[in-house]
C-alpha cells in the first residue's frame, strides 16, 4: 500500500488487491455492506494518519478511484471549493456508492478469469502435411473437442476447443501431449486464422477427416 500527501487536506492512498488479501478482505466482502465499507475506510485512515490530523477532524470524506488490480482511495478534510477543483479529474463515492464500485471491481476479475481460461482452452496447432491430420483423426483423444482445419499461406492448422466441462487441468495437460506428437505448437493466433485463413472444416474436422479419409 502506497500513501502520499496531495495536500494538507488530502492524502492519496494506492490499495491493491494484495493489500486487501493481506487484510483478509476481499471486495465480495465489502459488497452490501456499509459498516464494513465504512470500518474499511477508518481502518485504511488510522494506518496511513500518523500524525493523527486527519481523524481529529470532524468532517472526513472519502473519493475512491477503481483501478484494475485495486484501487485509489483519497481521504479528505475541510475542503474547499478549490480543493474540490483540483481533484475534479477523479470520480467521487458516497459510502453508498461503494457497493457499485466493487460489482464493477468483480465484474472485471471475473471477466478477466474467464477471459484466461477461454484462451487456456482454445488452442491452435500447426500441421507439417495432411497426412498429420488423417494420422490425428486414427484417434478418439480429440473426439470431445471442437475441432476446425485452416489452410493459412499453404499451412494446415488446427484450431481446438476443449470444454472445460470434459477437458479438466490433467486431461487438457494429457491431450494436448498427445496431439503434440503429430503437430507442433503455433503462435499463430485464433483471430489471423479467422480473419486471413481458409476454414476447411469446422467444428467436427476429426470426424470429416476419418469419415472421408481413413
Amino acid at each position: 500500500m502506497e500513501m502520499e500527501h496531495i495536500n494538507e487536506n488530502t492524502i492519496r492512498v494506492i490499495i491493491e488487491n494484495e493489500d486487501l488479501a493481506e487484510r483478509g478482505i476481499t471486495f465480495l466482502d465489502l459488497l452490501g455492506n456499509h459498516r464494513e465499507i465504512e470500518s474499511f475506510f477508518y481502518s485504511i485512515l488510522e494506518e496511513v494518519d500518523i500524525e493523527d490530523e486527519f481523524k481529529s477532524s470532524e468532517a472526513v470524506t472519502f473519493q475512491v478511484l477503481p483501478k484494475n488490480d485495486g484501487l485509489e482511495l483519497f481521504i479528505s478534510k475541510n475542503l474547499t471549493p478549490e480543493d474540490i477543483s483540483k481533484m475534479n479529474n477523479s470520480t467521487e463515492f458516497e459510502v453508498n456508492d461503494f457497493d457499485q464500485l466493487i460489482r464493477q471491481q468483480i465484474l472485471a476479475n471475473s471477466e478477466s478469469l474467464e477471459e484466461n481460461s477461454n484462451k487456456n482452452n482454445l488452442r491452435v496447432f500447426q500441421l507439417s502435411s495432411f497426412e498429420d491430420m488423417i494420422e490425428l483423426a486414427s484417434y478418439q483423444f480429440l473426439d470431445d473437442a471442437w475441432c476446425d482445419l485452416y489452410l493459412l499461406n499453404g499451412t494446415y492448422y488446427l484450431q481446438v476447443y476443449f470444454d472445460p466441462e470434459i477437458y479438466g487441468e490433467y486431461a487438457l495437460a494429457d491431450t494436448t501431449a498427445e496431439i503434440l506428437e503429430y503437430a507442433s505448437a503455433s503462435s499463430v493466433s485464433t483471430e489471423m486464422l479467422e480473419e486471413y485463413g481458409k476454414l476447411l472444416m469446422q467444428r467436427d474436422a476429426i470426424e470429416i477427416t476419418r469419415a472421408h479419409f481413413s
